[in-house]
C-alpha cells in the first residue's frame, strides 16, 4: 500500500490524484486541473473562458519534459485514465489501519550545547532552531523566540510558493526557449529565401557576376552564422538557467519531504536564499522583435546593366553624383556613381557597405 500511494501522487500538487486523471502522450498521468494549471502558464497569452484555455497549444511534461500538443479542446481533449481512478477509489475504501504509519525518525536533533535537550523552539532574533534550554540560560535568553511548530508551518508555506513559482517560471523559460528555437528556423527560412533570390538575379548576368555573386551570398551566409551564434549563446544561458532553477526545485521538493521539523528549519534557509537569487531574471537579455529578418538584404536588378563590378545589395537611400563622366571610347574612366537596381557602381572605389547594427538587446524582467 505504501508503495502504491507512491504511484499515485501527482507530480505538481503532490497529493493523490484527483479526478478526473489525464494521461499524456508520454504515458505519464495528471490531475486534469493541475494540467490546465500548467498548460495556462505556458501559453499565458491564450484566450480562455471560465479558467481554461480554450484553444490548442503545447506544454512540457513536469516528470519527462517531454512536450505536449493539444487540439483546440485543450486538456479537455486528453484521454481520461480510468484505470487510475479505479484504482484511486479502491485505494481510499482501504480501511486505513491497512496502511502503513508514515515513517518518522526516533530520535529528536538535540541542542549542541545542551546535549540532553532537543530542539523545540525557534529563535526569531538569530534565526535558528534550538532548545528551552538557550532561551533560559544560554545564549538565546535575550532574544525572541516562537514555538517550532508554528514557525515551521509559516516556512513550509513560504517554501511550497516559492518552489510553485519556480515552476511557473521554469515554464515561461521552457517557453522562451522555444521561441528562441523558432527564431532559428526562421531565420534560416528568410535567409535562404533572401539567398535563393540574389542567385536568381545572377542567372542573368551570370558570366560577368559570378565572382560577385559568390562574395554577396556569402555575406548573407556570414550575417546568419553570426545570428546563429547569438541564438544559439543566448538559448545555452536560458538552459543553463533553467537547469540551475531545476536542481533548486529538486532540492526543495526534497527538503519538503523531511518529516523532521528541526532538521527541515536548518535546511530551509539557504534553500530560500538560493530561489530568491534564481528568481531574478533580469540579467537574461531577450531578443528584440525582428531579429530573424534578412530583408535588408533584397536586390532588385531591373534597371540599366551598366558597370557591374561595384553593384551590391539594394539600400534605402542611394546618393548619386551628378557631374560624373561615362566611359568613352578612348578608354578614359568616369568619376560619376550610378545605380543598377538600387545599388551603387562607378569607377571609382569599391562601395563599402554599412555594417549591419547588432541586435538592440532589453533585458528580460520576468515577473
Amino acid at each position: 500500500m505504501d508503495y502504491l500511494e507512491k504511484q499515485l501522487i501527482c507530480p505538481i500538487c503532490l497529493e493523490i490524484f484527483t479526478k478526473p486523471v489525464v494521461i499524456l502522450p508520454c504515458q505519464h498521468n495528471l490531475c486534469r486541473k493541475c494540467a490546465n494549471d500548467i498548460f495556462q502558464a505556458s501559453n499565458p497569452y491564450l484566450p480562455t473562458r471560465g479558467g481554461t484555455v480554450t484553444s490548442g497549444g503545447r506544454f512540457r511534461c513536469p516528470s519527462c519534459r517531454h512536450e505536449v500538443v493539444l487540439d483546440r479542446h485543450g486538456v479537455y481533449g486528453l484521454q481520461r485514465n480510468l484505470l487510475v481512478e479505479n484504482i484511486i477509489d479502491m485505494y481510499k475504501q482501504e480501511p486505513s489501519s491497512s496502511r502503513p504509519a508514515p515513517e518518522r525518525k526516533a530520535d529528536q536533533p538535540l541542542c549542541e550545547v545542551h546535549q540532553d535537550e532537543k530542539i523545540n523552539i525557534y529563535c526569531l532574533t538569530c534565526a535558528v532552531p534550538t532548545c528551552s534550554m538557550c532561551k533560559v540560560f544560554g545564549s538565546h535568553k535575550d532574544c525572541e523566540v516562537a514555538p517550532i511548530k508554528s514557525v515551521y508551518q509559516l516556512q513550509k508555506t513560504e517554501l511550497t510558493d516559492g518552489i510553485a513559482m519556480m515552476v511557473g517560471n521554469n515554464n515561461r523559460i521552457q517557453g522562451i526557449i522555444s521561441q528562441l528555437e523558432e527564431t532559428c528556423r526562421a531565420i534560416e527560412v528568410n535567409s535562404r529565401k533572401q539567398k535563393s533570390q540574389v542567385c536568381e538575379k545572377f542567372d542573368h548576368l551570370y558570366t560577368i557576376l559570378e565572382e560577385r555573386k559568390q562574395e554577396m551570398s556569402g555575406r548573407v551566409t556570414a550575417e546568419k552564422e553570426e545570428k546563429f551564434g547569438y541564438i544559439r549563446g543566448l538559448k545555452r544561458k536560458y538552459e543553463d538557467h533553467l537547469e540551475c532553477m531545476t536542481k533548486i526545485v529538486e532540492s526543495g521538493i526534497q527538503t519538503m519531504q523531511e518529516p523532521e521539523m528541526a532538521v527541515f528549519l536548518q535546511s530551509t534557509k539557504c534553500l530560500l536564499q538560493n530561489i530568491g537569487e534564481a528568481s531574478n531574471t533580469s540579467q537574461l537579455e531577450k531578443v528584440e522583435c525582428g531579429y530573424e529578418n534578412m530583408d535588408h538584404y533584397t536586390v532588385n536588378f531591373k534597371k540599366e546593366g551598366k558597370a557591374l563590378n561595384a553593384i551590391d545589395f539594394v539600400r534605402d537611400e542611394v546618393e548619386e553624383q551628378e557631374d560624373g563622366g561615362v566611359v568613352g571610347a578612348e578608354g578614359e574612366g568616369y568619376t560619376g556613381q550610378a545605380t543598377l537596381g538600387g545599388a551603387m557602381v562607378g569607377g571609382g572605389p569599391p562601395f563599402q557597405p554599412t555594417p549591419v547594427p547588432q541586435p538592440l538587446i532589453e533585458q528580460n524582467a520576468l515577473s
